[in-house]
């Protein structure tokens, strides 16, 4: 099951959210999704589809935190919360599956399952675009 565009775009936005340029400036304030390097982009939503591939059924399960900052079903505002809480949760920002919004014991294996892929870190390139 592919991840839902909710999802990507949403740990998109918490990537550029918690990331800051050298100025220290956070990257959403400068940036959005079209500034991403071509190679950032696929890696990213690479790593979102196979999240959400292995976890779709977490991620969808009762009593799901809702998203406020996505209209439309519930499923979708589902995948929108848990794509902003990968990112979050897989680089450590201390926010994430575990902090208290998910049911357990959706919440421990979300959390494994996002930190299992590891800490990854954006910055501007010289070509202005964003990297991985």
């Amino acid at each position: 099951m592919a991840a839902p565009w909710s999802f990507i775009a949403s740990y998109i936005g918490a990537a550029l959210w918690s990331s800051c340029d050298g100025d220290g400036v956070p990257l959403d304030r400068r940036h959005d999704i079209s500034d991403l390097a071509a190679g950032t982009r696929e890696r990213m939503e690479a790593d979102c589809h196979a999240f959400y591939d292995a976890n779709h059924r977490l991620v969808h399960c009762l009593d799901a935190p809702l998203t406020g900052d996505v209209e439309g079903p519930a499923s979708d505002r589902e995948a929108a919360m848990a794509g902003h809480d990968f990112w979050l949760t897989r680089c450590g920002h201390g926010a994430g599956f575990w902090d208290g919004d998910w049911p357990e014991p959706h919440a421990g294996r979300l959390d494994s399952a996002a930190r299992s892929f590891g800490n990854v870190d954006l910055y501007v390139g010289d070509d202005g675009l964003i990297h991985l």
